[in-house]
């Protein structure tokens, strides 16, 4: 009986070899990567020499390129504390454990059970105990269970490369954020530094009426300037304030808990090295958004042979094994012994046309990613060429900029002396003034713009974020 017992269970197991050698074999397409229209080079290159993409792979912590060290302090405190990022992670680790339930599709599963129970039957009373072990396994013939873990599996890389691209962004956001702090710091700084100058004026046109010089309409007008500049110098505080509670989210805190010293110099210059911008045919590895919009097309595809699969009939296996007696002292003697093997063939043969318009939307769905991946490629190069752009013709606009500040202060300079010497109207004055103050904050205001291009560069081109990293966020 026993030999009987084994030899059943040692046919049961080939039987499962045999089968499981055919779970190779899966139904709908195998997946490859669709074409898109890739450029042979950037249009607005420029001076900008194109990088080979190894080159581009060694950036690491693209931030300490500025070389500033508060930067660097608070993008490392955004990567462990913004709450975006974690809850992009923990999307990804939920995306790691439907990618290991899938995967257990693969193996059979053991239930086990013990019981006892005592009943009565007419005038007779009796007990029963059981103990069991019971075995099933539905056979991946058409591949429906690799399809469905080449799925999730796509769907956890996607998440991983979502994370990712979420990661960028938030360290993007916060160092625009940051120069634009610290550009509005040194715009402030001069804007005190002008207001400071035109009291002066103020003080000279009272006294140059005092004496009879000049009149009240230009006292008034130099009084009016002064209110105004004031004025602007307040709403840059607003401006700072609110671009300081940016970066206190930015980096998980509470704005009422953060608070960033504010710089005295009128000048900011972090480091704005040139950046090599990689190969179009790089920018799909080294873009997180990208490698993300790619996965998605793969578990697509994987589920149009999920869909496929279920036109097809199931095979499941099952076998259990146990002891029963009507005694506990008897449970395991060879009498008690139970055990049962079992197959069975199951398959729909009519559903009003279900699994057609399942596999259908499963299909359309493809087509949808696809087009996403596309319309994510494009929109990596234009962001790339918009960024390149902007760099090159805002660093030429920077110094034409600079030498319109340095002849407004030169006019306003004479304006000043002219009118001290009594050879010009103080609306002269005002005039230069003005546009002293007005190219002095349109130089502040390229300059942020530059660091704004630079920074949505290095986003653009992938940040420090690898091939390879999509099964895997720090």
């Amino acid at each position: 009986m026993i030999h009987k017992i084994r030899l059943a269970r040692l046919r049961v197991l080939s039987a499962l070899c045999i089968l499981g050698s055919l779970t190779a074999c899966s139904v709908g397409p195998d997946y490859a990567r669709p074409d898109v229209d890739v450029p042979q080079a950037y249009k607005e290159t420029g001076n900008w020499k194109p990088a080979e993409p190894a080159d581009a792979s060694s950036r690491g912590k693209w931030w300490e390129i500025y070389g500033d060290t508060t930067l660097n302090d608070l993008i490392e405190q955004a990567n462990a504390r913004n709450q975006n990022i974690q809850a992009e992670l923990a999307t990804y680790r939920q995306a790691q454990a439907a990618a290991q339930a899938a995967r257990a599709g693969f193996l059979p599963t053991l239930d086990a059970s013990a019981g006892a129970s005592r009943s009565r039957s007419g005038s007779k009373v009796g007990n029963s105990f059981n103990l069991g072990l019971d075995a099933s396994w539905e056979a991946d013939l058409w591949g429906k269970v690799a399809r469905d873990v080449e799925a999730s599996e796509a769907t956890m890389q996607a998440d991983a490369a979502t994370a990712a691209a979420t990661r960028l962004s938030t360290q993007a956001s916060l160092a625009q954020d940051y120069f634009q702090l610290r550009v509005t710091d040194a715009t402030i700084v001069l804007q005190k530094e002008t207001v400071a100058n035109y009291e002066r004026a103020l003080q000279i046109t009272r006294n140059q009426l005092a004496v009879g010089i000049v009149t009240r309409a230009d006292v008034a007008s130099a009084q009016t300037q002064l209110k105004s500049t004031q004025a602007a110098l307040i709403d840059l505080g607003v401006t700072r304030a609110q671009l300081e509670h940016a970066i206190a989210i930015l980096i998980g805190k509470a704005p009422a808990s953060f608070s960033l010293p504010a710089s005295t110099s009128p000048e900011y210059a972090a480091n704005l090295p040139e950046l090599p911008a990689e190969l179009p045919s790089a920018l799909l590895e080294r873009r997180p958004d990208v490698a993300a919009a790619e996965r998605k097309v793969a578990a697509a595809n994987a589920q149009i042979g999920v869909a496929q699969a279920a036109f097809y009939p199931s095979l499941g296996l099952s076998t259990s094994g146990g002891y029963q007696s009507s005694r506990l002292g008897d449970l395991f003697d060879v009498p008690g012994r139970v055990w049962s093997l079992g197959a069975s063939l199951a398959g729909s043969l009519y559903d009003g046309g279900l699994r057609r318009a399942q596999k259908q939307e499963a299909i359309a769905n493809y087509d949808a990613t696809v087009a996403q991946y596309r319309q994510t490629v494009l929109g990596a190069f234009q962001d790339v060429e918009d960024n390149l752009v902007a760099l090159q013709l805002l660093a030429d606009e920077a110094r034409v900029q600079d030498e319109a500040v340095q002849a407004a202060l030169e006019a306003q300079r004479l304006a000043m002396d002219q009118y001290k010497a009594g050879t010009a109207v103080y609306s002269s004055v005002i005039v230069a003034q003005a546009s002293a103050n007005s190219a002095q904050r349109t130089a502040m205001t390229l300059l942020g713009r530059r660091y704004s291009a630079h920074v949505l560069l290095i986003k653009a081109l992938g940040g420090d974020w690898l091939p390879g990293q999509a099964a895997t966020v720090p």
